[in-house]
């Protein structure tokens, strides 16, 4: 089956009652691949929603996210503060497959609206947290010279520099593939920066990493290590 196509079959045969349902993801993009999965947002009027449910399905991978309105706005107001949400993004950027009583509508235009607003302001705290966190692996960087060490170090480090880039450009974050294609639409050319410097890192060569990565973190206030400090609770 297509997507769309195999995407309905799903839901009327696992919820025949739903009120809406969207499909969302890279599936239904320019960017969908032969592994592409259907990621489905279902809503109902109740039990057995919340939940989320991975399996196979007419030849397709399915990743499914069932609520009700009230636990669908309950999840994306405890992600938003976090400054991503894939569940607002596959309503936001998804397909509306069918809408029987409007709630389709109400939440396509609710998620919509809070994309388009961007992530809450990045806080003090937060950045310099990241700063010390990359600081930290630069210093590690700077004395490895271990393979297996510089792996995961340049990878750590690859991520936190892209992450904190779209934390002072006011982007949304996101994890995996979606972190490098928010990068490259917030900060064009960044992406391939990272993966280049940490190419030649990984060759014994980490200079132009460093440097992309305190391009980074000057425009954060710079690295930051000693001074740094943090009280837990008792």
């Amino acid at each position: 089956m297509e997507a769309i196509e195999a995407a309905r079959a799903v839901v009327e045969e696992l919820h025949a009652d739903a009120r809406a349902a969207f499909l969302g993801g890279s599936v239904v993009t320019e960017r969908r691949t032969e592994k592409s999965d259907l990621d489905l947002v279902v809503f109902l009027h109740g039990a057995p929603a919340p939940y989320r449910s991975s399996f196979r399905r007419h030849g397709w991978p399915v990743e499914m996210f069932v609520h009700t309105e009230e636990t669908w706005h309950a999840f994306v107001d405890r992600e938003v503060p976090q400054r991503r949400s894939p569940l607002l993004f596959m309503c936001a950027d998804g397909l509306l497959l069918f809408d029987a009583d409007g709630i389709g509508e109400r939440i396509a235009t609710a998620s919509r609206k809070l994309a388009a607003a961007g992530p809450p302001p990045v806080t003090t705290q937060e950045i310099e947290d990241r700063r010390y966190a990359i600081t930290d692996l630069l210093d590690d960087l700077d004395g490895s010279t271990d393979p297996g060490e510089r792996l995961f170090i340049c990878s750590e480090l690859a991520v936190r520099t892209a992450e904190l880039a779209l934390a002072v450009n006011g982007s949304w974050d996101a994890g995996g593939k979606w972190l490098a294609r928010l990068l490259d639409t917030a900060v064009p050319g960044l992406n391939t920066q990272l993966h280049n410097g940490v190419r030649l890192a990984l060759e014994g060569q980490a200079e132009n990493l460093v440097g992309v990565v305190d391009q980074v973190l000057e425009q954060a206030g710079g690295r930051l290590w000693a001074g740094y400090r943090r009280s837990g609770t008792p």
